[in-house]
């Protein structure tokens, strides 16, 4: 299972992890659907158990309050989860970009399959673009992405891509996350998360405003210090022999990749500026940060422990700017 993330689609540029089908711009969902291997769809089955399993003959029961789920293609189960659970089928997720891909200029760019089918999500960029200092251009993009397995809600989320890099970074407006999530004990309705969303220029209006402040904000050597080890460490103090101090090696190589050796760290924008010491810490999760597999990178950096990480980064450049 180390690179279920092989079932995707993209147009453009081959992604950082150089997987996937290429696909010409501007094609049907439907050939999306099959190239992003996510043409099946998500059957319901009763729960049935075996007792008295060591006699010759067992007997056969159900368990009424759950249900399994499995792919319609493979029959590979996917989770149990309660009858009250709200199935979004891997089309769904396709669909909801219809009407934004054919009317309101977005564009597909990538969508995919995870952990077998447990996670699936589909990335389009907006049309909506900025160029900071030193023509450091960041696009702008929403994701849409679910689960069948309880572990995600249906997120729809405004996400910023440094061309220069390729790291996302979810957009915030005044601390908080611009998501709109649908757990799956509720239907969801596409037109409703998008009249939630409120797709307009304002949020990514106010969220680049922040970040041209972040790319204008300088940084000596002990604020750039004193930031990381907050936000990698979570410690106020420096000690002597850093080797002490938890997630010492992540604190190595974000100082490397700020120092010089990340992508895109020597332009204007983020040399030397609390924009650079975001894209350190976006540029480790989304490339760096060990993961057992691509998809578990993925997996961390958009919804996991990764995508936490960026958020207290984010919080944390703010308040340089506050």
């Amino acid at each position: 299972m180390a690179h279920q993330v092989e079932n995707m689609a993209y147009v453009g540029t081959t992604p950082w992890h150089g997987l996937g089908s290429k696909l010409s711009r501007n094609q049907p969902l439907e050939v999306w659907q099959h190239e992003a291997g996510m043409n099946w769809h998500i059957e319901e089955s009763p729960v049935r158990f075996l007792s008295d399993s060591a006699a010759h003959l067992g007997s056969i029961h159900t368990f009424p309050e759950q249900k399994v789920l499995y792919r319609s293609d493979t029959k590979a189960p996917l989770s149990v989860v309660s009858q009250r659970y709200k199935v979004v089928q891997p089309f769904d997720v396709l669909e909801f970009y219809r009407d934004l891909t054919e009317y309101a200029g977005f564009e597909l760019e990538t969508a995919g399959v995870l952990k077998g089918g447990r996670k699936f999500w589909a990335l389009a960029r907006t049309g909506q673009a900025s160029a900071l200092k030193g023509n450091d251009l960041v696009n702008g993009y929403l994701l849409l992405a679910t689960s069948c397995d309880g572990t995600l809600s249906t997120v729809a989320t405004p996400t910023t891509v440094r061309v220069v890099c390729n790291n996302t970074l979810a957009i915030a407006v005044n601390g908080a996350s611009e998501s709109i999530k649908v757990p799956h004990n509720t239907e969801f309705n596409a037109k409703a998360v998008k009249r939630q969303l409120g797709i307009s220029v304002a949020q990514w209006d106010d969220f680049m405003y922040r970040m041209k402040h972040l790319s204008q904000r300088k940084v000596n050597t002990g604020e750039a210090l004193g930031y990381f080890l907050r936000v990698i460490c979570d410690t106020e103090q420096d000690v002597e022999d850093r080797r002490e101090l938890t997630q010492h090696r992540a604190l190595q190589k974000v100082q490397d990749l700020y120092a010089g050796k990340g992508r895109g760290s020597q332009l204007v924008s983020a040399q030397d500026t609390a924009w650079g010491l975001l894209n350190a810490v976006t540029e480790y999760v989304d490339h760096e940060k060990r993961a057992r597999s691509i998809d578990h990178r993925l997996d961390s950096a958009w919804f996991g422990q990764g995508a936490t990480l960026k958020q207290k980064a984010l919080d944390h450049a703010l308040e340089l700017i506050a």
